[in-house]
């Protein structure tokens, strides 16, 4: 398995969105999405502010744990809030410990390109920066929306697993792969 560690000032940013830290002072914006049943959908079950704020702590012990972990989403041009995306440790994924680029963004925001310009820059970012050989996406199958993410990034569709108590595709991409659908990793 590949070793990712990204250190506590990673900023990643595209042409539209910015990547950085989450603080425990953007716990409220992201309250917006986690509150959502829409939004949270294919996950477990909504958050209130108190399981807003526990998720941001994990987040910055998965960092500490891990090496990495979710950056907040952030549109450069208002500073808006838009979500969360990063490269994540999944571990035992069919028997296997697993680097997952995994998103969130709040309803508002869907349908502008935005969860894909985030994954995109993490790919990059994981492949290009952090030396990683492959990465997936766990979907649950009735999620099209990240499907079509992470077909639009490469991904491909390898196989089913449980996770969660739910089957979730597991959609994946090597550095070749990627290097040659986006004609070279970009740095």
């Amino acid at each position: 398995m590949d070793t990712l560690k990204q250190n506590s000032g990673t900023h990643i940013e595209t042409d539209l969105l910015l990547l950085r830290p989450i603080v425990m002072e953007d716990a409220p914006s992201l309250l917006e999405l986690f509150s959502d049943s829409t939004t949270m959908r294919y996950f477990p079950s909504t958050k209130d502010l108190n399981e807003t704020e526990e998720w941001v702590k994990e987040t910055q012990q998965r960092k500490d744990r891990d090496g990495h972990t979710f950056l907040l989403v952030v549109r450069k041009d208002d500073t808006a809030t838009l979500g969360y995306c990063g490269l994540i440790l999944q571990q035992d994924v069919d028997g296997t410990d697993e680097i997952e680029v995994g998103y969130g963004l709040k309803r508002k925001y869907w349908h502008f390109g935005y969860a894909t310009q985030a994954a995109a820059a993490c790919l990059t970012h994981g492949f290009s920066t952090l030396n990683l050989n492959r990465i997936i996406s766990l979907i649950r199958p009735e999620n099209a929306a990240s499907i079509a993410v992470a077909k639009r990034n490469g991904l491909q569709c390898e196989k089913r697993v449980e996770r969660w108590g739910y089957l979730h595709d597991v959609y994946a991409i090597d550095r070749i792969e990627f290097a040659a659908f986006n004609g070279g990793i970009r740095t």
